[in-house]
């Protein structure tokens, strides 16, 4: 007998007795008061989210948040204090050094604080090379858990997307939070 029957049949004698398995039941989060709930764990996360109050213009605040950015790059027509159009650019590489990139987000999830983002631009280096991120989210896009994510039609129809929570970190070196390692510095989601 070789070496893999011998594996085998040792296994074998050591195997347990099936069970049935215990009916499992869940009951997935809700929340009842969405915009509180979307602020606390932007928060929490690292971000900003800030609910735009009716009539307020988003440039506006996008220049209040990040009023010392020079390179503001947008391909949303309603941005109109970005400085730079990135879908008339030849190359992604010439977003590096972009102080804030601004994009539209398909829906926020309430309990973890991820919007999902669907690639809507040219390059979608974009979400990852600006120095901060704004992401324009419809207040009313908000869903409370992943379960319900699955079912939103945009998250089925998209060539790219990817979820962004906050702005990027990583605690893997000497278990170190470092922000901005491998994307934007700052993330901020206005609620539109």
């Amino acid at each position: 007998m070789g070496s893999k029957e011998d594996i085998l049949v040792r296994l074998k004698k050591h195997a347990v007795d099936q069970v049935e398995r215990p009916e499992r039941t869940f009951e997935p989060l809700i929340f009842f008061d969405p915009l509180v709930q979307f602020e606390k764990i932007m928060k929490a996360v690292g971000g900003n989210c800030v609910v735009l109050e009716k009539g307020q213009d988003v440039n506006e605040v996008i220049r209040n948040v990040f009023p010392d950015a020079k390179s503001i790059a947008s391909n949303l027509p309603e941005v109109t204090c970005a400085t730079v159009n990135p879908d008339t650019l030849d190359d992604p590489r010439e977003l590096n050094g972009t102080d804030v990139g601004v994009i539209r987000g398909d829906f926020g999830i309430l309990e973890n604080g991820m919007v999902w983002i669907n690639q809507r631009t040219r390059y979608k280096a974009l979400f990852f090379i600006s120095e901060a991120l704004v992401i324009l989210l419809d207040r009313n896009r908000l869903v409370n858990n992943m379960h319900e994510v699955y079912k939103q039609p945009a998250f089925d129809d998209f060539g790219y997307g990817c979820f962004i929570s906050g702005p990027s970190k990583t605690a893997d070196i000497e278990q170190a939070l470092v922000i901005g390692a491998h994307g934007a510095r700052a993330v901020t989601v206005i609620l539109e």
